[in-house]
């Protein structure tokens, strides 16, 4: 039996009343990457473990990385450092108190997500021209 004053108290919004924004998408991306970051983080681990280890234990790993899943994974790690980079100087120069009007604040997220699409081409473009196109 529920107690008349417990049923009409108001409940808290949930999820499915929130009207998702650019700004809640920034922040559960931010959330992602960073995420996404220490995944990346351990590969790297493997890689640099594999290089002190020796050709065999390289070797394995190479071949990881320079598969279809291999080169996958090493591009979202990319846009994912990337990204997350950039959420980070976006918080930055809030945190001197500038761009919090909301024009502002959706300009700076569009510009993160841009950027960092744009930035990680770049990186990957760059990095094949250096290594010969392989």
């Amino acid at each position: 039996m529920t107690n008349k004053l417990e049923a009409e108290r108001p409940l808290s919004p949930h999820l499915q009343i929130y009207r998702p924004m650019l700004t809640m998408m920034m922040s559960i991306a931010h959330r992602i990457t960073g995420f996404g970051n220490a995944i990346g983080f351990a590969l790297l681990t493997w890689w640099l473990v594999a290089v002190s280890i020796g050709p065999e234990a390289y070797s394995y790993v190479d071949a990881f990385f320079g598969s279809l899943i291999g080169k996958l994974l090493l591009l979202l790690f990319t846009w994912s450092l990337i990204h997350h980079m950039l959420g980070g100087l976006r918080h930055l120069i809030w945190d001197t108190g500038r761009g919090l009007d909301k024009t502002s604040i959706e300009v700076l997220a569009w510009l993160t997500i841009l950027s960092s699409i744009v930035l990680t081409v770049l990186v990957w473009v760059v990095g094949y021209a250096l290594k010969g196109g392989q």
